[in-house]
């Protein structure tokens, strides 16, 4: 299993890149975001990964971010939606925006994305909205919790040591109401952490 990929930007088209990695160029698809969030053919870049394996096919999908990798599992996992429909769910909406449609149950905003029909973004909202948690519109703190601050890294921290997107928000909304604005990183994830094991 490959988990992320740190190499040289080698090329890019319109869904996919070519990562160099030590003179191995390893093809990833991928998200109309992601490829813009690579930067440069040439420049030193990281990408979070994810493996799909079929009977005839090994294919590598390439991620800007883990949280957008954690959505594309979330979304593939839903009967109807193969990787590439998940990627263009992904290419027009952030992770932040795929969570706040799914918890205001808004398959409009989901159906905007290519290939996705009103039946199909009605049943993604429907099967992920337990796995949304309720930060959009108010988990734990009542609030949502923006991105590049302290508690969003928090909350990915926790989605990579496998908790649900709910419950990693929710614990993390907990801890920085107990510990106030100023919480570093740290601190943010040892109390959330804390928090969900109960």
């Amino acid at each position: 299993m490959i988990a992320h990929l740190n190499g040289h930007l080698a090329a890019t088209g319109i869904d996919h890149a070519v990562i160099d990695v030590d003179g191995v160029g390893y093809l990833v698809g991928a998200s109309a975001r992601t490829l813009a969030a690579l930067g440069a053919i040439g420049e030193f870049v990281t990408v979070h990964t994810e493996m799909l394996v079929s009977e005839d096919s090994i294919r590598l999908m390439g991620f800007a971010s883990a949280e957008e990798r954690d959505w594309f599992r979330l979304l593939t996992g839903v009967q109807g939606v193969g990787a590439k429909v998940a990627l263009a769910i992904l290419s027009i909406l952030s992770p932040t925006e795929v969570q706040t449609a799914i918890a205001r149950a808004d398959a409009a905003m989901v159906a905007r994305a290519n290939g996705v029909g009103p039946k199909l973004a009605q049943r993604i909202v429907n099967e992920l909205k337990d796995k949304a948690g309720g930060v959009a519109i108010g988990g734990g703190a009542g609030a949502a919790i923006p991105a590049g601050s302290a508690a969003n890294d928090a909350v990915s921290a926790l989605l990579n040591l496998g908790f649900k997107p709910a419950e990693a928000s929710n614990a993390v909304n907990a801890a920085s109401d107990e510990l106030g604005p100023g919480a570093t990183l740290d601190a943010l994830v040892r109390l959330a952490l804390r928090k969900a094991a109960k």
